[in-house]
């Protein structure tokens, strides 16, 4: 406990109690201050994204990481002019890398925004409708297996008992005639 101290009437010197940790919409120290601001900056929303590594969980290593070579090889003895498959070589990367660019300008903020929705919905969905569904059907068939547990201990297994007892009894030997 710490606080501000005060003089009283009388000339004694008083500490003023103050929580720590103060009020948690306005705090009175600096460290939980630094600490809400902290929070608040670490937000999903508004996170810095990394411009070096744009698939750092490697979604797309074995779909997109497609060279000139994956696509077009001379084999041994059927070369073309070293010019030309500079230039193919020079085409193709150049033209695969700025029509990306180009189909990512165009269709990148709409499909952005049509993927954001999906996932929105699918979100929605699963959190208010799916799981909620599923947890209530747990709920109901559970009590549901109880009764039939019930019922199958009560009606099938004197049954079944009498049953196996009754064939316990039996004997089967195998002979060989000739």
């Amino acid at each position: 406990m710490s606080g501000s101290q005060y003089v009283d009437s009388e000339g004694l010197l008083y500490t003023a109690p103050v929580r720590e940790q103060g009020n948690i919409y306005k705090p009175h120290n600096k460290s939980m201050a630094e600490e809400l601001n902290e929070k608040t900056m670490h937000d999903v929303h508004t996170k810095e994204i990394d411009l070096v590594s744009r698939d750092p969980k490697r979604l797309n290593d074995d779909v997109v990481k497609i060279d000139f070579e994956d696509v077009i090889a001379e084999p041994d003895g059927t070369h073309s002019f070293d010019g030309i498959w500079k230039a193919s070589f020079t085409t193709f990367t150049v033209t695969k890398y700025w029509f990306y660019r180009l189909l990512s300008a165009i269709f990148g903020i709409p499909l952005a925004l049509i993927w954001g929705i999906y996932f929105a919905i699918l979100s929605f969905l699963h959190i208010w409708a799916v799981v909620p569904c599923i947890r209530s059907y747990l709920i109901e068939i559970q009590c549901i297996s109880r009764v039939y547990s019930i019922c199958i201990h009560t009606f099938c297994d004197p049954l079944f008992e009498a049953i196996g007892k009754m064939f316990s009894t039996i004997r089967a030997t195998v002979r060989k005639e000739i």
